[in-house]
């Protein structure tokens, strides 16, 4: 344990680079996200995040929003806890079919207007499991999807203002 303790004294801390987007095109995303919200919900945007059995890379990617980089808190926007305070689902993974009774009811219990965004790609290379339901769209109506493995934070910002500026609106508008 000493030899540890002296060797983390000598040795410089080890720390990613931040990403490679400028701080002020994050700004300027998330303001135009966060106005988008108010112009369509006449408030903040709030998020409930939904796993259904997913690797978990998606879910670093999406709270690195929260991180102090990107911190998309100081612009209204945030995660809540329960699905009775959320204006979007952000599910990711392929729905397994323990939790598709779970998600239906979580979606259920989310008030209207409500959008389901499937986060990933993790539906297409599980679909031919015997735990999977498949994609979330085999599950629930998905308004929007982001693609990659896994999107980055930009990404995801991208999509959800894409999705509260109408670019999908045909189902979230007939849920209104």
């Amino acid at each position: 344990m000493r030899k540890l303790l002296f060797e983390s004294l000598i040795r410089p801390p080890l720390t990613e680079h931040p990403p490679l987007a400028s701080s002020t095109a994050v700004d300027e995303l998330a303001r135009a996200l966060d106005g988008a919200a108010h112009k369509r919900l006449g408030r903040s945007l709030s998020i409930r995040a939904v796993d259904a059995g997913s690797c978990n890379g998606c879910e670093l990617e999406m709270h690195a929003l929260n991180n102090a980089f990107y911190d998309i808190e100081r612009f209204g926007i945030r995660f809540v806890a329960s699905p009775r305070h959320a204006d979007v689902l952000l599910v990711t993974g392929p729905v397994t079919k323990n939790m598709r009774e779970a998600l239906k009811r979580t979606y259920d219990a989310t008030p209207n207007p409500k959008w389901v965004v499937a986060l990933g790609d993790c539906a297409g290379c599980f679909s031919g499991s015997y735990a999977v339901v498949r994609g979330v769209s085999e599950a629930l109506p998905v308004d929007l999807h982001i693609p990659g493995c896994p999107p980055p934070p930009i990404e995801i910002l991208k999509g959800l203002l894409a999705l509260l500026e109408g670019v999908n609106s045909k189902t979230g508008a007939a849920r209104r």
